[in-house]
Protein backbone atom coordinates (compact mmCIF):
# COMPACT_ATOMS: atom_id res chain seq x y z
CA UNK A 1 0.00 0.00 0.00
CA UNK A 2 2.78 2.40 0.96
CA UNK A 3 4.64 1.39 -2.80
CA UNK A 4 1.46 2.66 -4.14
CA UNK A 5 1.06 5.75 -2.38
CA UNK A 6 5.10 6.46 -3.59
CA UNK A 7 4.31 5.66 -7.14
CA UNK A 8 1.32 8.16 -7.18
CA UNK A 9 3.42 10.54 -5.81
CA UNK A 10 5.87 10.68 -8.44
CA UNK A 11 3.68 10.46 -11.04
CA UNK A 12 1.89 13.28 -9.77
CA UNK A 13 5.10 14.67 -9.46
CA UNK A 14 6.33 14.12 -12.73
CA UNK A 15 3.58 15.10 -14.41
CA UNK A 16 3.29 18.63 -12.49
CA UNK A 17 6.92 19.11 -13.56
CA UNK A 18 6.29 18.41 -17.03
CA UNK A 19 3.17 21.23 -17.06
CA UNK A 20 5.91 23.74 -15.64
CA UNK A 21 8.72 23.06 -18.23
CA UNK A 22 6.25 23.34 -21.12
CA UNK A 23 4.54 26.92 -19.74
CA UNK A 24 8.47 28.03 -19.06
CA UNK A 25 8.63 27.12 -22.46
CA UNK A 26 6.01 28.99 -24.13
CA UNK A 27 6.74 31.89 -22.09
CA UNK A 28 10.17 31.84 -23.73
CA UNK A 29 9.20 31.28 -27.24
CA UNK A 30 6.71 34.17 -26.65
CA UNK A 31 9.35 36.39 -25.21
CA UNK A 32 11.89 35.52 -28.21
CA UNK A 33 9.09 35.81 -30.55
CA UNK A 34 8.86 39.13 -29.45
CA UNK A 35 12.27 40.19 -29.23
CA UNK A 36 12.96 39.24 -33.15
CA UNK A 37 11.64 42.88 -34.22
CA UNK A 38 14.08 45.59 -33.19
CA UNK A 39 12.99 48.42 -31.83
CA UNK A 40 12.65 52.12 -32.57
CA UNK A 41 15.33 54.33 -31.22
CA UNK A 42 16.49 57.83 -31.35
CA UNK A 43 13.31 59.39 -30.90
CA UNK A 44 13.06 63.38 -31.32
CA UNK A 45 10.98 65.98 -31.74
CA UNK A 46 11.01 68.82 -34.47
CA UNK A 47 8.64 71.63 -33.81
CA UNK A 48 7.82 75.06 -34.95
CA UNK A 49 5.60 77.65 -32.96
CA UNK A 50 2.54 75.28 -32.76
CA UNK A 51 3.90 72.11 -35.19
CA UNK A 52 5.20 68.94 -34.37
CA UNK A 53 6.75 66.06 -36.34
CA UNK A 54 8.13 63.11 -34.02
CA UNK A 55 10.91 61.07 -36.02
CA UNK A 56 12.99 58.59 -35.03
CA UNK A 57 15.30 56.09 -36.56
CA UNK A 58 15.56 52.54 -37.38
CA UNK A 59 18.13 49.49 -38.15
CA UNK A 60 16.84 48.73 -41.59
CA UNK A 61 19.27 45.52 -41.35
CA UNK A 62 16.53 44.01 -38.77
CA UNK A 63 13.91 43.91 -41.66
CA UNK A 64 15.72 41.14 -43.80
CA UNK A 65 14.43 42.53 -46.80
CA UNK A 66 10.83 42.56 -45.45
CA UNK A 67 8.88 45.66 -45.78
CA UNK A 68 8.39 47.53 -41.99
CA UNK A 69 5.88 49.71 -40.49
CA UNK A 70 5.59 51.99 -36.98
CA UNK A 71 2.64 52.73 -35.43
CA UNK A 72 2.68 55.81 -33.45
CA UNK A 73 0.61 56.70 -30.32
CA UNK A 74 -0.03 59.76 -27.59
CA UNK A 75 -1.87 60.09 -24.17
CA UNK A 76 -1.86 63.14 -21.86
CA UNK A 77 0.50 62.35 -19.03
CA UNK A 78 -2.03 62.77 -16.36
CA UNK A 79 -4.13 59.87 -17.36
CA UNK A 80 -1.24 57.95 -16.68
CA UNK A 81 -1.53 58.63 -13.14
CA UNK A 82 -5.12 57.43 -12.75
CA UNK A 83 -5.31 53.67 -11.32
CA UNK A 84 -9.09 53.80 -11.92
CA UNK A 85 -9.84 54.13 -15.52
CA UNK A 86 -7.93 51.91 -18.05
CA UNK A 87 -5.43 54.09 -20.27
CA UNK A 88 -7.00 55.13 -23.95
CA UNK A 89 -3.95 55.77 -26.10
CA UNK A 90 -5.29 57.70 -29.37
CA UNK A 91 -3.85 56.66 -32.17
CA UNK A 92 -1.16 59.38 -34.39
CA UNK A 93 0.23 57.07 -37.52
CA UNK A 94 -0.91 53.35 -37.58
CA UNK A 95 1.36 50.74 -39.82
CA UNK A 96 3.18 53.88 -41.55
CA UNK A 97 6.29 53.07 -43.19
CA UNK A 98 7.83 56.50 -43.16
CA UNK A 99 10.13 57.07 -39.90
CA UNK A 100 8.23 60.10 -38.67
CA UNK A 101 4.40 61.23 -38.02
CA UNK A 102 3.33 64.31 -37.96
CA UNK A 103 1.64 65.57 -34.66
CA UNK A 104 0.33 68.79 -36.31
CA UNK A 105 -3.37 68.12 -37.14
CA UNK A 106 -3.73 66.44 -33.23
CA UNK A 107 -4.27 69.87 -31.75
CA UNK A 108 -1.96 68.86 -28.89
CA UNK A 109 -2.36 71.87 -26.36
CA UNK A 110 0.51 74.23 -26.00
CA UNK A 111 0.52 73.87 -22.12
CA UNK A 112 0.00 70.65 -22.05
CA UNK A 113 2.50 67.46 -21.05
CA UNK A 114 2.20 64.35 -23.44
CA UNK A 115 3.53 60.90 -23.75
CA UNK A 116 4.35 59.53 -27.03
CA UNK A 117 5.33 56.02 -28.32
CA UNK A 118 6.23 54.21 -31.11
CA UNK A 119 6.87 50.59 -32.26
CA UNK A 120 7.64 48.56 -35.11
CA UNK A 121 5.37 46.08 -37.27
CA UNK A 122 7.10 43.52 -39.34
CA UNK A 123 5.53 40.07 -40.11
CA UNK A 124 2.96 40.55 -37.97
CA UNK A 125 4.98 40.66 -35.45
CA UNK A 126 5.39 43.84 -32.85
CA UNK A 127 8.60 45.25 -31.14
CA UNK A 128 8.56 46.88 -27.94
CA UNK A 129 6.85 50.20 -26.85
CA UNK A 130 9.29 53.44 -27.50
CA UNK A 131 8.24 56.13 -25.11
CA UNK A 132 8.63 59.66 -25.00
CA UNK A 133 7.98 62.75 -23.09
CA UNK A 134 6.73 66.11 -24.60
CA UNK A 135 5.96 69.28 -23.28
CA UNK A 136 5.47 72.07 -26.20
CA UNK A 137 5.31 74.63 -23.97
CA UNK A 138 8.85 73.42 -23.12
CA UNK A 139 10.15 72.34 -26.04
CA UNK A 140 8.23 73.49 -29.06
CA UNK A 141 10.73 76.10 -30.38
CA UNK A 142 9.81 79.64 -31.76
CA UNK A 143 9.50 80.85 -35.46
CA UNK A 144 10.51 84.10 -36.74
CA UNK A 145 8.19 87.06 -37.24
CA UNK A 146 5.91 86.22 -40.03
CA UNK A 147 6.27 89.55 -41.88
CA UNK A 148 8.69 92.50 -41.23
CA UNK A 149 8.41 95.51 -43.44
CA UNK A 150 10.39 98.83 -43.13
CA UNK A 151 8.98 102.44 -43.72
CA UNK A 152 10.18 105.80 -43.27
CA UNK A 153 9.25 107.84 -40.60
CA UNK A 154 10.33 111.47 -40.86
CA UNK A 155 14.18 110.94 -40.51
CA UNK A 156 13.60 108.27 -38.83
CA UNK A 157 12.44 104.49 -39.74
CA UNK A 158 9.59 102.11 -38.55
CA UNK A 159 9.84 98.92 -38.48
CA UNK A 160 6.52 96.66 -38.54
CA UNK A 161 6.51 93.37 -37.00
CA UNK A 162 4.26 90.24 -38.10
CA UNK A 163 3.72 87.95 -35.02
CA UNK A 164 4.19 84.27 -35.73
CA UNK A 165 1.58 82.37 -36.31
CA UNK A 166 -0.38 79.09 -34.90
CA UNK A 167 -1.68 76.17 -37.34
CA UNK A 168 -5.07 77.83 -36.84
CA UNK A 169 -3.07 80.94 -38.37
CA UNK A 170 -3.73 83.02 -34.79
CA UNK A 171 -0.72 84.72 -33.02
CA UNK A 172 1.84 83.00 -31.31
CA UNK A 173 1.04 85.80 -28.15
CA UNK A 174 -2.28 83.52 -27.52
CA UNK A 175 0.47 80.91 -26.62
CA UNK A 176 3.41 82.68 -25.06
CA UNK A 177 1.94 85.29 -22.91
CA UNK A 178 5.23 87.39 -23.09
CA UNK A 179 6.79 87.24 -26.50
CA UNK A 180 8.85 90.02 -27.58
CA UNK A 181 11.69 90.78 -30.27
CA UNK A 182 15.50 91.27 -30.90
CA UNK A 183 15.54 94.39 -33.27
CA UNK A 184 19.16 94.52 -34.91
CA UNK A 185 20.26 97.07 -37.04
CA UNK A 186 23.33 98.35 -38.99
CA UNK A 187 24.81 100.71 -41.31
CA UNK A 188 24.66 98.44 -44.84
CA UNK A 189 28.45 100.29 -45.33
CA UNK A 190 29.60 97.98 -42.10
CA UNK A 191 29.49 94.53 -41.27
CA UNK A 192 26.50 93.46 -39.54
CA UNK A 193 28.70 91.43 -36.84
CA UNK A 194 31.01 94.45 -36.24
CA UNK A 195 30.58 96.35 -32.83
CA UNK A 196 28.38 99.41 -34.44
CA UNK A 197 25.39 97.02 -35.11
CA UNK A 198 22.32 98.37 -32.76
CA UNK A 199 19.71 96.37 -30.85
CA UNK A 200 16.61 97.16 -29.80
CA UNK A 201 13.96 94.90 -27.70
CA UNK A 202 10.65 95.21 -27.53
CA UNK A 203 6.99 93.65 -27.35
CA UNK A 204 5.63 95.94 -29.63
CA UNK A 205 4.51 95.54 -33.13
CA UNK A 206 5.84 98.73 -34.18
CA UNK A 207 9.21 100.12 -33.24
CA UNK A 208 11.01 103.18 -34.41
CA UNK A 209 14.14 102.92 -34.85
CA UNK A 210 16.36 105.79 -32.86
CA UNK A 211 19.77 107.76 -33.49
CA UNK A 212 20.25 107.01 -37.48
CA UNK A 213 22.28 109.45 -39.23
CA UNK A 214 20.52 111.38 -42.31
CA UNK A 215 20.84 109.85 -46.19
CA UNK A 216 22.50 106.32 -44.99
CA UNK A 217 21.24 103.06 -46.07
CA UNK A 218 20.38 100.99 -43.13
CA UNK A 219 19.44 97.04 -42.99
CA UNK A 220 17.32 95.22 -39.75
CA UNK A 221 17.02 91.93 -39.01
CA UNK A 222 14.25 90.20 -36.74
CA UNK A 223 13.71 87.44 -33.99
CA UNK A 224 11.35 86.50 -31.87
CA UNK A 225 12.36 85.51 -28.25
CA UNK A 226 10.69 84.20 -24.68
CA UNK A 227 12.45 84.45 -21.72
CA UNK A 228 10.31 81.55 -19.92
CA UNK A 229 12.37 78.98 -20.96
CA UNK A 230 14.93 80.96 -23.04
CA UNK A 231 13.60 80.64 -26.65
CA UNK A 232 14.58 82.36 -29.38
CA UNK A 233 14.03 82.02 -33.06
CA UNK A 234 16.23 82.17 -36.15
CA UNK A 235 17.04 85.85 -37.54
CA UNK A 236 14.90 87.25 -40.53
CA UNK A 237 16.83 87.81 -43.81
CA UNK A 238 17.85 91.23 -43.64
CA UNK A 239 15.87 94.34 -45.07
CA UNK A 240 17.19 97.73 -46.01
CA UNK A 241 16.12 101.24 -46.59
CA UNK A 242 17.77 104.47 -46.75
CA UNK A 243 16.98 107.37 -44.11
CA UNK A 244 16.30 110.92 -45.49
CA UNK A 245 17.74 114.36 -44.00
CA UNK A 246 17.85 117.93 -44.17
CA UNK A 247 18.87 119.44 -47.82
CA UNK A 248 21.76 121.46 -47.21
CA UNK A 249 21.54 125.09 -48.78
CA UNK A 250 24.37 124.24 -51.54
CA UNK A 251 22.16 121.72 -52.75
CA UNK A 252 19.17 123.52 -52.90
CA UNK A 253 20.93 126.00 -55.07
CA UNK A 254 22.18 123.69 -57.27
CA UNK A 255 18.41 122.40 -57.63
CA UNK A 256 17.60 126.13 -58.95
CA UNK A 257 20.40 126.67 -60.76
CA UNK A 258 19.62 123.83 -62.58
CA UNK A 259 15.92 124.13 -62.84
CA UNK A 260 17.05 127.68 -64.40
CA UNK A 261 19.08 126.49 -66.77
CA UNK A 262 16.40 124.00 -67.94
CA UNK A 263 13.50 126.71 -68.85
CA UNK A 264 15.90 128.65 -70.62
CA UNK A 265 16.76 125.93 -72.85
CA UNK A 266 13.45 125.35 -73.47
CA UNK A 267 12.16 128.95 -73.92
CA UNK A 268 15.30 129.24 -76.37
CA UNK A 269 14.24 126.06 -78.20
CA UNK A 270 10.14 127.29 -78.13
CA UNK A 271 11.30 131.17 -79.78
CA UNK A 272 14.22 129.31 -82.67
CA UNK A 273 10.81 126.83 -83.24
CA UNK A 274 8.69 129.66 -83.90
CA UNK A 275 11.36 131.92 -85.86
CA UNK A 276 11.79 128.78 -88.25
CA UNK A 277 7.78 128.20 -88.57
CA UNK A 278 7.59 132.19 -89.30
CA UNK A 279 10.29 132.31 -91.92
CA UNK A 280 9.06 128.55 -93.54
CA UNK A 281 5.37 130.59 -93.89
CA UNK A 282 6.41 133.78 -95.07
CA UNK A 283 8.75 132.35 -97.87
CA UNK A 284 6.31 130.18 -98.94
CA UNK A 285 3.30 132.55 -99.38
CA UNK A 286 5.21 135.88 -99.39
CA UNK A 287 8.91 135.36 -101.61
CA UNK A 288 11.44 138.00 -101.07
CA UNK A 289 12.56 137.72 -104.89
CA UNK A 290 11.39 140.98 -106.58
CA UNK A 291 11.08 141.24 -110.56
CA UNK A 292 13.15 144.08 -112.04
CA UNK A 293 12.25 147.46 -112.19
CA UNK A 294 11.89 147.15 -116.62
CA UNK A 295 9.68 144.10 -116.15
CA UNK A 296 7.45 145.90 -113.66
CA UNK A 297 6.69 148.82 -115.94
CA UNK A 298 5.59 146.27 -119.18
CA UNK A 299 3.73 144.24 -116.67
CA UNK A 300 2.07 146.52 -114.38
CA UNK A 301 -0.60 149.00 -114.85
CA UNK A 302 1.64 151.64 -113.24
CA UNK A 303 5.39 151.78 -112.26
CA UNK A 304 4.21 152.00 -108.51
CA UNK A 305 2.02 149.11 -108.78
CA UNK A 306 2.34 145.36 -108.07
CA UNK A 307 -0.57 144.21 -109.60
CA UNK A 308 0.76 142.37 -112.63
CA UNK A 309 -1.46 143.23 -116.35
CA UNK A 310 -2.61 140.15 -117.31
CA UNK A 311 -5.17 141.79 -119.51
CA UNK A 312 -4.89 144.84 -121.57
CA UNK A 313 -7.75 147.45 -120.50
CA UNK A 314 -9.66 147.29 -123.78
CA UNK A 315 -9.73 143.53 -124.16
CA UNK A 316 -11.27 143.33 -127.41
CA UNK A 317 -9.24 146.00 -128.96
CA UNK A 318 -5.96 144.48 -130.68
CA UNK A 319 -3.09 146.40 -131.50
CA UNK A 320 -2.03 146.77 -135.25
CA UNK A 321 1.83 147.26 -136.16
CA UNK A 322 3.30 148.04 -139.61
CA UNK A 323 6.84 147.38 -140.11
CA UNK A 324 8.90 150.41 -139.93
CA UNK A 325 12.07 151.00 -141.37
CA UNK A 326 14.24 153.76 -139.70
CA UNK A 327 17.24 155.34 -141.98
CA UNK A 328 19.74 157.55 -140.61
CA UNK A 329 19.36 161.19 -142.42
CA UNK A 330 22.30 161.65 -144.68
CA UNK A 331 25.11 163.99 -144.17
CA UNK A 332 26.98 166.42 -146.82
CA UNK A 333 30.78 166.18 -145.97
CA UNK A 334 33.25 169.03 -147.93
CA UNK A 335 37.14 167.71 -147.68
CA UNK A 336 39.39 170.49 -148.41
CA UNK A 337 42.96 170.55 -148.57
CA UNK A 338 44.43 173.15 -146.03
CA UNK A 339 41.06 172.40 -143.39
CA UNK A 340 38.61 169.52 -143.34
CA UNK A 341 35.27 171.08 -141.44
CA UNK A 342 31.92 169.37 -141.39
CA UNK A 343 28.74 171.30 -142.47
CA UNK A 344 25.56 170.01 -141.55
Amino acid sequence: MKNCQHVEEISTSTMSAAVITGLLLLCLHTSAAGAEVAAPHNLAMVTVNTNYVLTWGWDQSAAEGHSVTFTTQYVAKYKLRSTKKKVTWSMACEEKPDRSCDLTDFDLHYLGIYVLRVRANLNGNHSDWVQKEFCPDKEAALGPPRKVTLALAGFDLDVNISDPLTRNNSSMREEVEKLYYHIVYWDSSTDPQASDAQLVSSSANLVTLPHLKPWTLYCVMVQTRSDFYNKSSSFTSPQCMKTEGAIPWWQIFLYFLASLLVCFLLVLVAVFGFYRTYKTIKSTFCPTNQLPPLFKTYICDSPGSDIPRLLTPDSESELLCDKVIICPEPVLEIHSPLSCRSIN
